[in-house]
């Protein structure tokens, strides 16, 4: 995990991962990112297609 790849998060953000994440119990800030994330990425890991993922995207208010 050192040295791994890293992002940018906005800093406002990251104070509210900060909070969150220690008042919900994870070991780190990083640990409740990575949980978001994977939780985020396995509602479209069973898509067919394009199409499904799109569909899935707009269900979710994420495009119009």
């Amino acid at each position: 995990m050192f040295g791994g790849p890293k992002i940018k998060i906005d800093k406002d953000l990251l104070e509210r991962v900060k909070k969150i994440s220690e008042l919900a119990g994870y070991a780190s800030p990083e640990e409740f990112i990575i949980h978001c994330v994977e939780k985020e990425l396995a509602q479209f890991e069973g898509a067919q297609s394009d199409a499904d993922i799109t569909e899935k995207l707009k269900g979710l208010g994420y495009i119009s």
